[in-house]
């Protein structure tokens, strides 16, 4: 009756989960790492969109386009030529494409609906690592529930990216440090089929994404805590007959996975040294100046990461209003649990049965956030500017809720108080409730684009165009990688959208709507850009303007270069224009 009432409960967290990640999968508008993951999933390249040359529209998302003949072959050859990625991820959403077969229309929904999946199936992954570790149902169940609303899960989960494949694989290695930690802890040598499984699975993780060794740098310092606690005495042992921690057997097992994983990501060095697009692709990340801003900027992005674990209200919605009361009701939410949160942890610190999962998982969690400052204020790579990355570490900080969740709920009232003002008290029970609650409402604020927005917004964009342009229309951006040209395969994709609906769901003959399609469509320009040679674009642009007919428009989108236009007879824009997130423009009207 207990397994039953268990294995309920688990499906309850596991539908609500389903619910929150597939709700409004496919309403967002894409962005550039999406249009990667999908192009290159596809077994298509980026090579073939030409540059330096007026496109159409077709053209320019041909890559979007599904080839029957494309196979993994082609999937290895463009990812590991073209991008600084590792292939497993894109490996297995080819074979997810080849699966369903996507059409123009059904494109975004199954490229994001395998993250969503595998999202999903993080919650009875969490819950049974969560058992496991802390000998608990109660903590499995609170992982599981806390995995299923978490409003950072849901967001990761509804992205066209490998984040969702790569947080399975840490529970997978997480489960396999929590017995590394309990065979420590018995003076006993991990088993051989658990030294190859968590190699195997360190090897999948770094395959699946290089910051993957973040998790395994991470595991190593949580390893020592462990040591370190049962050298102190702070650790019981639970078989004091055993040989002493320090024997040859068990060292050399975990010697073994450390070599075993080592070999397997040192076969990725060749090639990731040697993309040329590496450091193109991940400048963003590298902080050149040493400003007072770029030394506080980590702090916060962290903390702004770590709330969304829990909470967030709809602060990005476009009504003022709505963003304060969000954020006035997330700070009471805060002020609230928070107290009642460290004291459960402490209490799960000092209990013997969950103190060695405890004691494991914080000491990941903050060996991650050790590595991640490290990385930000000794070599100057940010990676607290990407709250995506926090996936190497995100569901250590799950188990570490769900265990101090377990206490809170057999707690017959949890108080909370700062410092020594009075205190509020609140039945345990209530407490996780309003706590997964707030989750709860959390993940529709991320699945309705109003928490968690995607950076750029071509959707805000097209409407602007097709007010102000009333002509033909040459959108042209400077061009380094295929981040350029996924910035405009947004516009792009979107201007087909609303093509397809708004602006000729009035024609009926199928003949007649293509038509009207083509004659809507606008131009598009790539001009390669040389750091040495920005110039070089400018002459790109001012070759094609001569090429084409008068009266038209031109729309420099984030485009990177001088120009000066004057003798191609293009007046700018007087109006001023709303901003939009992610595009940077400047309208022209040449004559």
């Amino acid at each position: 009756m207990i397994k039953n009432k268990q294995l309920l409960l688990l499906f309850v967290w596991t539908a609500i989960a389903f619910i929150l990640r597939f709700a409004n999968l496919d309403s967002k508008p894409l962005w550039t790492d999406e249009f990667s993951t999908l192009v290159f999933s596809l077994g298509n390249s980026f090579r073939g969109v030409p540059i330096d040359r007026a496109i159409d529209l077709p053209t320019l998302l041909q890559p979007l386009q599904f080839r029957p003949d494309a196979g993994i072959a082609d999937v290895l050859n463009h990812l590991l030529l073209e991008s600084n990625h590792p292939p497993v991820y894109f490996m297995v959403a080819h074979w997810w494409m080849r699966l369903f077969v996507p059409t123009e229309d059904s494109l975004v929904w199954i490229g994001r609906s395998l993250p969503a999946l595998l999202g999903v199936i993080s919650v009875p992954a969490i819950y049974l690592l969560g058992k496991f570790a802390f000998n608990s149902r109660l903590v499995g169940q609170c992982a599981a529930a806390m995995m299923a609303v978490s409003p950072y899960g849901i967001y990761l989960a509804q992205e066209a990216r490998h984040y969702t494949l790569g947080i399975l694989l840490v529970i997978a290695s997480l489960f396999c440090l929590t017995l590394a930690a309990k065979k420590l802890q018995q003076r006993a040598p991990l088993p051989i089929w658990a030294v190859l499984l968590w190699v195997v699975v360190n090897c999948f993780g770094i395959a699946s994404h290089y910051f993957f060794a973040l998790t395994l740098c991470a595991e190593a310092i949580a390893l020592i805590a462990v040591i370190w606690q049962q050298f102190n005495g702070k650790l019981p042992i639970s078989n004091s007959q055993q040989p002493n921690i320090w024997q040859f057997q068990i060292l050399w097992r975990l010697l073994a996975v450390a070599l075993g994983t080592l070999a397997g990501g040192l076969v990725w060095l060749p090639i990731f040294l040697s993309n040329k697009y590496g450091s193109e692709l991940t400048n963003w990340i590298v902080s050149g100046d040493r400003t007072f801003l770029d030394l506080i900027n980590p702090i916060f992005q962290a903390l702004a990461g770590w709330i969304t674990v829990m909470s967030l209200l709809p602060v990005e919605s476009p009504n003022l209003a709505v963003v304060v009361a969000s954020a006035i009701a997330m700070t009471i939410f805060f002020i609230l649990v928070l107290p009642i949160l460290f004291s459960a942890l402490k209490k799960s610190l000092t209990t013997p049965d969950s103190r060695l999962g405890t004691v494991i998982f914080g000491g990941f969690v903050l060996g991650a956030i050790f590595l991640f400052f490290s990385f930000a204020y000794i070599l100057g790579i940010d990676l607290t500017r990407g709250a995506r990355y926090n996936f190497v570490y995100f569901p250590g900080v799950i188990l570490l809720l769900g265990a101090t969740l377990a206490v809170i709920f057999n707690t017959p009232t949890a108080k909370s108080q700062w410092f020594n003002l009075p205190t509020l008290g609140i039945a345990g029970k209530k407490a996780v409730v309003l706590i997964l609650a707030m989750g709860f409402f959390s993940g529709f604020t991320v699945n309705s684009n109003l928490g968690y927005r995607k950076y750029y917004k071509p959707d805000l964009l097209i409407p602007i165009i097709r007010e102000v342009s009333k002509v033909p229309v040459l959108i042209a951006t400077t061009q380094n990688t295929h981040v350029e040209i996924g910035e405009l395969m947004g516009i792009g994709w979107e201007w087909e959208r609303s093509s397809a609906t708004d602006f000729v769901a009035d024609v009926t003959d199928v003949r007649k709507k293509e038509e009207v399609k083509a004659f809507d469509s606008p131009l598009f320009l790539l001009a390669n850009q040389r750091r040495d040679a920005p110039e070089i674009a400018a002459g790109t642009l001012d070759k094609t303007l001569s090429k084409l007919e008068r009266p038209l428009d031109l729309w420099l989108v984030n485009f990177r270069a001088p120009v000066n236009l004057e003798a191609q007879k293009c007046q700018v824009e007087s109006r001023e224009l709303p901003a939009v997130d992610g595009y940077e423009y400047q309208v022209y009207h040449c004559s």
